[in-house]
């Protein structure tokens, strides 16, 4: 019951919030009195008109776009991060180039990756997965390195080393982190797609809503606008729930 009720009350912020943007969406469209800004509920009928139409197919590509790009981001900043972050001198090394690296605004690179590697999914993934990988990779070198040294000695004091310690100490230890870094990535990603989406491209949300403004179908537009952000919350909503499942202890400790 007591679970119930949180879970309740939690929906219910999120309604109420719902409500106040909702209204001021309303205001500001009476107000600017424009047909590039519909009120709220002709953009929600031309968002469910879409999904009966071609909206749903470039939300589908869009989707495997972000998830494809975070997944593979996570899997490669990870192990590597929790390596830098424990290994003082293999650090040293790596960690000028980092920094050297970090600061560059990766989507520089995006005319170069569709030369080379063309304008379908693999270029657009790449460079989504290369700009997240940095924010995952310097977020868990930074919470390893700062990793109590109490939780490892207890550990070790049971006879744990080299991938015990990896497994059963960094890894847990670093997760909570590790989880608001893709929170973070995936707005950083949601940008870059559809930034990647508007060029030389016939297929997911970015290309349906400059697509929809070109032939100026504002309601098509929001619509797209809709989705994206639908699509966005969705997962947003889906790594702050996996924290809850897999970080417990810092549920119980609130």
């Amino acid at each position: 019951m007591t679970v119930f009720k949180k879970g309740f009350k939690n929906w219910g912020k999120y309604l109420l919030a719902i409500f106040i943007l909702f209204v001021g969406w309303w205001f500001l469209a009476l107000a600017v009195d424009h047909n590039a800004l519909p009120t709220p509920n002709h953009a929600f009928l031309g968002f469910l008109k879409g999904l009966k139409n071609d909206l749903l197919i470039h939300l589908g590509v869009s989707l495997y776009r972000v998830i494809v790009s975070l997944s593979i981001a996570l899997l490669m900043a990870v192990p590597l991060g929790l390596l830098l972050g424990k290994n003082k001198n293999l650090d040293t090394y790596i960690a000028p180039i980092i920094y050297l690296t970090y600061p560059i605004p990766k989507v520089v690179f995006m005319p170069i990756f569709f030369v080379l590697l063309g304008i379908g999914d693999l270029s657009k993934i790449l460079l989504i997965t290369l700009i997240v990988f940095f924010q995952i990779l310097v977020t868990t070198r930074d919470a390893a390195r700062n990793l109590e040294k109490e939780y490892v000695l207890s550990v070790q004091s049971l006879g744990a080393a080299g991938w015990n310690l990896y497994t059963h100490v960094y890894f847990p230890g670093t997760l909570p982190e590790i989880l608001t870094s893709l929170r973070l990535g995936l707005g950083t990603a949601m940008a870059i797609l559809f930034l990647t989406e508007t060029y030389a491209t016939r297929q997911g949300v970015g290309y349906y809503i400059m697509d929809s403004l070109s032939k100026m179908a504002y309601i098509d537009m929001f619509a797209g606008i809709i989705a994206m952000s639908l699509m966005g919350f969705t997962l947003y909503l889906l790594i702050d729930g996996l924290e809850k499942k897999v970080c417990l202890w810092k549920s119980l400790s609130k």
